[in-house]
């Protein structure tokens, strides 16, 4: 569930099925507070019956055409009414999702809630159109960010795994184990970043998280192949400082080619 702000209107999104849904309740509010007399209006008209039959036939292999010819054919005349919840029952339609409860109200798949906006008002269309795609952005940022803390923990169980079988004696109390394990991930913040972690935190006093939750996708990508190889050189049971040369050559080798990747992909 998601709330945008739209002329000073709430409008409430939920997500079903990989598809985006807006209360058209809420949109309808914009206008009156007889809300369902306000949906219904709408679905009396028959462009609308034409745009709701089409999108259904478009997206919903399970639309039932025989009985929205039947709704295109009475569509505008007096007698003629509709709900979201009767076009649901008789078409089997999937555009519409009606809800109780605490979010509860008339749900539309988005390119049915937009047409419903416009109906409203084109204004409140254009700003709900708007504040949607502020919202999706948002979003995408907020896919990208976890992505690239996912990326720095692909390795992780691979590198403390190896930590553990070589460099921790079976008697170290867990205090020690801890030590053990912040300094083997200080060879990774030295030989990527050049300082460690405590040295990060005293130089940024007033930045919350660590140097990895600041770092670029690149210096992300680099870190967990670091990751990685340093499980291999424990493995290998080399001392700690030739690790450390050997991995600063490394990343500065990586990044270098990441560096020269994005480079390419920005004079195209």
């Amino acid at each position: 569930m998601a709330k945008i702000n739209v002329k000073e209107t709430e409008v409430a999104i939920i997500n079903t099925n990989e598809k985006d849904y807006i209360s058209i309740t809420d949109i309808a509010k914009h206008k009156t507070d007889d809300t369902s007399a306000a949906i219904g209006n709408w679905m009396r008209n028959r462009n609308t019956i034409e745009f709701l039959g089409l999108w259904e036939t478009i997206h919903n292999p399970n639309f039932k055409p025989i009985e929205f010819e039947g709704f295109k054919k009475e569509a505008g005349l007096n007698a003629f009414t509709m709900s979201p919840q009767k076009w649901i029952t008789a078409t089997n339609a999937v555009g519409f999702i009606s809800k109780s409860g605490r979010y509860g109200g008339t749900y539309a798949q988005r390119d049915i809630a937009f047409k419903f906006a416009s109906w409203i008002s084109v204004e409140f269309e254009l700003y709900l159109v708007k504040e949607f795609q502020r919202l999706k952005e948002e979003e995408q940022k907020q896919i990208g960010w976890s992505a690239k803390r996912e990326l720095a923990k692909i390795n992780y169980r691979i590198h403390t795994d190896a930590i553990k079988q070589h460099l921790i004696p079976q008697e170290l109390t867990s205090q020690q184990t801890a030590r053990v394990y912040a300094n083997e991930a200080d060879v990774l913040n030295v030989a990527l970043f050049g300082i460690t972690a405590k040295e990060w935190r005293d130089k940024n006093p007033d930045l919350k998280g660590n140097m990895r939750d600041y770092a670029s996708i690149n210096e992300l990508i680099c870190l967990s192949n670091m990751e990685n190889l340093n499980a291999i050189l424990i493995d290998e049971n080399l001392p700690q400082l030739e690790r450390l040369i050997k991995l600063n050559r490394i990343a500065i080798q990586q990044m270098s080619v990441l560096e020269n990747v994005d480079n390419r992909k920005f004079l195209k």
